[in-house]
């Protein structure tokens, strides 16, 4: 990477998400000399002056403020202190400047609001912690939620779901900056997974969608993602859950933000991505045995979801050598 691209700032405010916070310090504030690469210049930016408070009890001071992070490649927002409370406009203002200029913005879990409120999401793909989900997309119906992925990258505008799902981002970034090789030594040193079950391209599903404790859509989902081959119509998983199908859609909306057949094209292609990560089938089996019938119709859904191609996507996380 060029030094003009390893500049990151991270945001720091009053009422700090102390864990969000540390997600971008340990991917892009350590030193990794064993790594043999020029790592990340990396800056603490202050949203307030002053001593600031963060979640267990720790007060910290940053050396820098808002203005630092206009000339930073990347600008990281790990989380916010309330999804109810507006941003300061000094700081939408910033990040609209930083974007302008070329900046990449990540957001990690609820830093999805601040994102959000600077317009920049319009029109765009976006996620957060699926608790704040109903409420980000009664605030901003112009930002196509995903709520159903660990993360979403819109080229420079990415965002995590809760928590540790900022980690999955950060390490999709190390990649997508430096390599496999080198986002798979980091996660060594982390001692985790260079990825999560699902594959890691442009965004990241989770494996079973959210659903409330208990809600009848539980088991269907889960009959659902075991028989991906079978043709699965919206009257097959209405009649298991004992429903219609018009209460049947609006339930399944409710919960998860999206349509049945929207979440079976997800799920299926989440598959593919296992199957293309751990396998060397062909194309046209993957297809057949998720259940899109043909390798061009995989292909249709797999870059419209992911943003490249299945042979691409094995070619960059293919663990069969």
């Amino acid at each position: 990477m060029r030094a003009s691209k390893r500049s990151v700032a991270v945001l720091a405010y009053d009422g700090l998400c102390t864990f969000e916070f540390a997600l971008a310090v340990e991917i892009f504030g350590l030193r990794r000399p064993e790594l043999g690469v020029p790592w990340y210049d990396f800056k603490v930016c202050a949203v307030e002056p002053g001593p600031l408070r963060a979640e267990g009890g720790i007060t910290m001071l940053a050396r820098h403020g808002l203005r630092a992070i206009e000339s930073a490649s990347t600008v990281v927002v790990p989380g916010w202190r309330h999804e109810l409370e507006e941003p300061p406009p000094a700081v939408i203002a910033s990040l609209r400047r930083a974007h302008a200029r070329g900046a990449r913005l990540i957001s990690i879990c609820s830093g999805a609001f601040v994102l959000a409120a600077t317009g920049l999401l319009d029109g765009k793909r976006a996620t957060t912690h699926w608790q704040y989900a109903k409420l980000f997309a009664e605030r901003y119906p112009r930002v196509h939620l995903m709520p159903d992925v660990l993360y979403v990258d819109e080229g420079r505008l990415l965002t995590s779901a809760g928590s540790a799902a900022g980690l999955d981002l950060c390490m999709h970034v190390v990649r997508k900056d430096y390599g496999a090789a080198i986002a798979n030594e980091v996660a060594r040193r982390l001692v985790i997974a260079p990825h999560r079950e699902g594959g890691q391209a442009q965004f990241v599903p989770e494996p079973v969608a959210p659903t409330e404790s208990g809600s009848p859509l539980s088991p269907v989902l889960e009959w659902a993602l075991r028989n991906l081959r079978e043709p699965i119509s919206v009257r097959r998983l209405a009649r298991r859950a004992g429903m219609s199908e018009r209460t049947f859609c609006r339930r399944f909306f409710d919960q998860l933000g999206t349509s049945p057949a929207r979440w079976l094209i997800g799920q299926r292609v989440i598959a593919a991505q296992r199957m293309l990560e751990t396998t060397g089938l062909e194309i046209e089996t993957i297809a057949d045995r998720i259940g899109m019938g043909s390798a061009t119709n995989l292909r249709h859904h797999f870059r419209a979801q992911v943003r490249t191609t299945p042979t691409r996507y094995r070619q960059m996380f293919s663990s069969v050598r």
